[in-house]
């Protein structure tokens, strides 16, 4: 395995393969585009089939491979951390949704009206790629910003139903924090969150509830709840591991949580 750097900000590429590659890690974001092709995406001990119209992301210091099936064509926008950093979306937030993305596996193309906006997006960067005109690397930039944006869109549209993009940019931090600690449950303590913000606990919850349409322990259930499912589908990571991961107290504390959420064991869930 080896690391893969960029020299620049941004990097358009529109490649194709035809069988498997190495392992890389990355050091910046790569989005991933599915012209065609179909095959799997293997990330940090994780295995996610891809097939065409797929957008996945990447994050620094994944670690992924693509097993290629199918003849596959990516259009690949790799883009560094200095320039999420530096750019105007901080105030919209977009800088937190891209940075702790890296708990979503698999496409992550959620909202449907996206899903032809990405495919012309992405076919006017391989036009203009395979062309380079008269200001075709301004034109590159344009199609990569809207790429990055809608990708942003769609991972805020899968922090919960009821939270708009357009929301209060603290419901969006808050959580981010929750996403970015989510193994450590300790700093999810309702007490611990209000005082991370600067707000008291009864505010906080109300605060919370009103923006999101549900309460805070809901939330970090939920999306707990939700990367054990990704886990049990797509690793193989044992139960006890899921468990030390997790800091559950034991396997049956676990299986009573997973239970109680989705009406099934952990283990028929992954037989399933």
């Amino acid at each position: 395995m080896r690391k893969e750097s960029l020299n620049q900000l941004v990097e358009v590429l529109h490649s194709k393969y035809d069988k498997c590659t190495y392992t890389v890690q990355l050091t910046f974001f790569q989005i991933a585009y599915v012209v065609t092709g179909s095959g799997f995406l293997h990330i940090n001990n994780n295995k996610i089939s891809y097939q065409e119209g797929n957008l996945m992301l990447l994050t620094p210091n994944d670690e992924y491979r693509f097993e290629i099936e199918s003849a596959t064509e990516f259009l690949l926008v790799k883009f560094s951390r200095k320039y999420v950093n530096e750019s105007s979306w901080n105030e919209n937030c977009i800088e937190c949704v891209l940075y702790h993305a890296s708990h979503v596996l698999g496409c992550v193309l959620k909202n449907k009206p996206d899903e032809p906006i990405v495919k012309h997006i992405a076919h006017a960067l391989i036009h203009e790629i395979a062309n380079n005109d008269v200001y075709s690397k301004d034109v590159i930039l344009h199609f990569a910003n809207a790429l990055i944006a809608v990708t942003a869109r769609n991972l805020t549209k899968m922090k919960s139903e009821n939270i708009q993009a357009s929301t209060d940019v603290r419901i969006h931090t808050i959580i981010d924090y929750i996403q970015t600690n989510i193994y450590i449950p300790e700093k999810l303590r309702a007490n611990i969150v209000a005082e991370k913000f600067g707000l008291s606990e009864t505010y906080l919850g109300s605060y919370f509830k009103r923006h999101s349409g549900e309460t805070l322990s809901s939330f970090i259930a939920r999306y707990k709840l939700r990367l054990i499912e990704h886990k049990l589908k797509f690793s193989d990571m044992r139960i006890n591991e899921i468990v030390s991961e997790f800091k559950f107290s034991d396997e049956s504390h676990l299986n009573k949580f997973f239970k109680k959420h989705k009406g099934a064991s952990l283990t028929t869930f992954r037989k399933a």
